[in-house]
């Protein structure tokens, strides 16, 4: 089940929110939606929502172990146990195939007549979330920054909160504690709640999916195939597509969130107003770049130390970020390249582009950023470098068959224009002064145009069955 989809908007979400305000009492809401979530993940992946309720039946002994432990050594051989195990999982279902793959390769490489066998599993949808989630209850409980939960339904709730089960925001364990059983809920909250899910909703239904199919179409070509005008389309729509598609979700998820009283912190401030990678990284998918910060980043030593050690950490992390998107050497390259460019402007590209102006800082992170879409877009690292290749028009790549013609429509170029304006804070100030008019006027045109919205996005919903979730293979 996904929040873009007509069984949700109209059966599930409404069941839950009628449940919920109905249930005044904190603790049968919580058990409620505990219930609903485990509902929720299960109504996709069936049965493998055992492998949710185990990691949190698991997690939550655990965190009581570390709580109650009066020793530090037996607090940290808790803690490394329950990471081992979380990770563990997750490099089963994730990582495991991608291994012995790579293995065989190299055996075979050295001649041997070796060769390992294991069996492929379907990643289940979401476990790359609410493993870190589970981390961080564990890491937070050891760091004494919230007291171990004693109530089971809690922790599962926290686990398993459905707003951002499957696709983020990954939300921190000490952002939300007290919020489990001291949330406060409004008509003023709850509409917030409505406008950020509808425009949520308008993102990924209106522009992610109409700009997706036509990218998909490109894409689904050879690189000796494209154009070189025609693949930076491609590229530039897939940038306006995996903005909208996962910004949208976080909007979704935040506002699904203050309809159940929760507060869920921002996952993206314009991204691609950047003028660095640095920048991009402090705006795009925020709850991930804080969640590698505090549990990684620093206890590695952060910039405590050497200059050298300093560029040794972001690289690990970053290359660790790629690697946690997907089993994949496009994933590890894309991780390892960002990275590398943090470094180069740390050691003095970030100066030496402030002195040549905006413009340049701006063109310099709008090249950068495109190429690294490649390499997320597609997996297959032999593609990824012709289809790099082809944009910079140093192959025979780029002379192909396909042209923009073949794939402009009306309906993708007004999208795509829409997605490049709405992209950028260029609203903010419009939205401020939209409604210089009476205080009632304006609020019967802010319901219309929501209503709107609401209503093109169920339109669009009956008529399409194309609606793809890019974060949902992570």
């Amino acid at each position: 089940m996904v929040f873009s989809s007509l069984i949700f908007l109209f059966s599930y979400l409404p069941f839950l929110l009628i449940g919920n305000y109905l249930w005044r009492n904190r603790k049968w809401q919580n058990i409620l939606l505990f219930g609903g979530s485990l509902y929720f993940y299960a109504w996709g992946e069936g049965e493998r929502v055992l492998i949710m309720l185990a990691s949190i039946i698991i997690n939550y002994f655990i965190g009581r172990a570390i709580g109650s432990a009066k020793e530090s050594r037996k607090k940290r051989s808790y803690l490394t146990f329950g990471i081992i195990i979380n990770i563990g999982v997750l490099v089963y279902f994730k990582y495991a195939y991608f291994f012995v793959e790579n293995l065989n390769l190299l055996l075979d490489y050295i001649g041997t007549d070796i060769l390992l066998y294991i069996k492929k599993e379907r990643l289940p949808i979401g476990i790359s979330f609410y493993t870190f989630q589970s981390i961080s209850y564990l890491i937070d409980v050891y760091r004494k920054e919230n007291k171990a939960q004693r109530n089971f339904i809690d922790v599962g709730l926290y686990i398993s909160l459905f707003p951002q089960l499957i696709a983020g925001p990954i939300v921190r364990y000490h952002d939300i504690a007290h919020q489990l059983e001291h949330r406060k809920s409004s008509v003023e909250k709850f509409s917030e709640g409505v406008r950020r899910f509808i425009i949520g909703l308008g993102k990924k239904v209106l522009i992610a999916n109409n700009v997706a199919y036509t990218v998909d179409e490109i894409f689904a070509l050879g690189p000796a195939e494209m154009t070189t005008p025609l693949a930076w389309m491609a590229i530039t729509g897939y940038a306006i597509q995996i903005y909208f598609d996962f910004s949208g979700y976080s909007d979704m998820a935040i506002g699904l969130g203050k309809m159940f009283g929760f507060d869920i912190l921002e996952n993206f401030n314009y991204p691609y107003i950047s003028k660095s990678i640095k920048e991009f990284w402090k705006r795009w998918h925020i709850s991930l770049s804080n969640w590698f910060m505090d549990y990684l980043y620093i206890p590695l030593g952060g910039n405590r130390g050497s200059k050298f050690k300093t560029y040794r950490n972001l690289v690990l992390v970053f290359l660790i970020t790629g690697f946690w998107h997907g089993a994949s050497w496009s994933y590890v390259f894309w991780g390892l390249y960002h990275g590398m460019f943090i470094v180069f402007e740390k050691l003095g590209l970030e100066k030496a582009l402030e002195r040549l102006g905006k413009p340049v800082q701006h063109l310099y992170f709008f090249i950068v950023i495109m190429f690294s879409w490649v390499f997320f877009k597609l997996e297959d690292f032999s593609y990824s470098l012709q289809t790099a290749s082809c944009m910079l028009g140093f192959s025979a790549e780029g002379s192909g068959f396909f042209t923009v013609s073949m794939f402009s429509t009306p309906l993708f170029w007004t999208v795509y224009v829409i997605g490049v304006i709405t992209s950028v804070p260029v609203l903010t100030g419009i939205q401020k002064h939209a409604f210089i008019v009476a205080r009632k006027p304006s609020k019967v045109i802010s319901i219309v145009f929501y209503m709107c919205i609401f209503f093109l996005c169920t339109i669009s919903l009956v008529n399409s069955t194309y609606n793809p979730f890019i974060y949902f293979r992570f």
